[in-house]
Protein backbone atom coordinates (compact mmCIF):
# COMPACT_ATOMS: atom_id res chain seq x y z
CA UNK A 1 0.00 0.00 0.00
CA UNK A 2 1.20 3.51 -0.77
CA UNK A 3 0.86 6.34 1.72
CA UNK A 4 1.19 10.08 1.23
CA UNK A 5 2.85 11.81 4.18
CA UNK A 6 2.02 15.51 4.30
CA UNK A 7 3.99 17.55 6.83
CA UNK A 8 3.62 21.26 7.56
CA UNK A 9 6.45 23.05 9.35
CA UNK A 10 5.92 25.26 12.37
CA UNK A 11 6.16 28.94 11.39
CA UNK A 12 9.69 30.30 11.57
CA UNK A 13 11.31 26.86 11.83
CA UNK A 14 13.58 27.01 8.77
CA UNK A 15 16.75 26.77 10.92
CA UNK A 16 15.43 23.59 12.59
CA UNK A 17 14.81 22.16 9.13
CA UNK A 18 18.29 23.08 7.87
CA UNK A 19 20.01 21.73 11.01
CA UNK A 20 18.32 18.34 10.68
CA UNK A 21 18.21 17.95 6.88
CA UNK A 22 21.14 15.54 6.52
CA UNK A 23 19.77 13.23 9.23
CA UNK A 24 16.30 13.41 7.66
CA UNK A 25 17.68 12.42 4.24
CA UNK A 26 19.60 9.52 5.82
CA UNK A 27 16.33 8.42 7.46
CA UNK A 28 14.67 8.41 4.03
CA UNK A 29 17.53 6.34 2.57
CA UNK A 30 17.13 3.84 5.44
CA UNK A 31 13.84 2.67 3.90
CA UNK A 32 15.68 0.90 1.09
CA UNK A 33 13.74 2.69 -1.62
CA UNK A 34 10.27 2.35 -0.12
CA UNK A 35 9.98 6.13 -0.28
CA UNK A 36 9.54 6.73 -4.00
CA UNK A 37 8.90 10.48 -3.89
CA UNK A 38 10.00 13.10 -1.39
CA UNK A 39 10.56 16.82 -1.32
CA UNK A 40 9.82 20.06 0.46
CA UNK A 41 6.85 22.36 0.02
CA UNK A 42 7.90 25.93 -0.76
CA UNK A 43 6.35 29.13 0.50
CA UNK A 44 5.78 32.28 -1.59
CA UNK A 45 9.43 33.28 -1.04
CA UNK A 46 10.76 29.90 -2.18
CA UNK A 47 11.68 28.81 1.36
CA UNK A 48 11.08 25.23 2.51
CA UNK A 49 7.98 25.06 4.71
CA UNK A 50 6.87 21.42 4.81
CA UNK A 51 7.33 18.02 3.20
CA UNK A 52 5.53 15.60 0.94
CA UNK A 53 6.62 11.95 0.81
CA UNK A 54 5.15 8.86 -0.81
CA UNK A 55 6.00 5.66 1.06
CA UNK A 56 5.22 2.02 0.38
CA UNK A 57 4.44 0.14 3.58
CA UNK A 58 2.62 -2.95 4.81
CA UNK A 59 0.24 -0.84 6.90
CA UNK A 60 -0.36 2.57 8.42
CA UNK A 61 1.33 1.57 11.70
CA UNK A 62 4.61 1.10 9.83
CA UNK A 63 4.33 4.59 8.34
CA UNK A 64 3.45 6.10 11.71
CA UNK A 65 6.51 4.49 13.30
CA UNK A 66 8.77 5.73 10.51
CA UNK A 67 7.34 9.25 10.83
CA UNK A 68 7.76 9.30 14.60
CA UNK A 69 11.45 8.42 14.22
CA UNK A 70 12.10 11.02 11.49
CA UNK A 71 14.76 13.48 12.73
CA UNK A 72 12.56 16.38 11.59
CA UNK A 73 9.79 15.09 13.85
CA UNK A 74 12.05 14.43 16.83
CA UNK A 75 13.46 17.96 16.46
CA UNK A 76 9.94 19.38 16.71
CA UNK A 77 9.88 20.82 13.17
CA UNK A 78 6.33 19.94 12.22
CA UNK A 79 3.13 21.77 13.10
CA UNK A 80 1.15 18.88 11.62
CA UNK A 81 1.64 15.49 9.97
CA UNK A 82 -1.07 13.82 7.92
CA UNK A 83 -0.82 10.25 6.65
CA UNK A 84 -3.21 9.21 3.89
CA UNK A 85 -3.52 5.94 1.99
CA UNK A 86 -2.90 6.72 -1.68
CA UNK A 87 -3.67 4.91 -4.91
CA UNK A 88 -1.25 5.67 -7.76
CA UNK A 89 -3.10 5.88 -11.08
CA UNK A 90 -0.48 7.54 -13.27
CA UNK A 91 3.28 7.23 -13.02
Amino acid sequence: MLYAIICIDKPGAIETRKANRDAHLAHIRSTGGRISQAGPFLDADGQMCGSLLVMEAADRAEVEAWCAADPYATAGLFESVEIRAWNRVIG
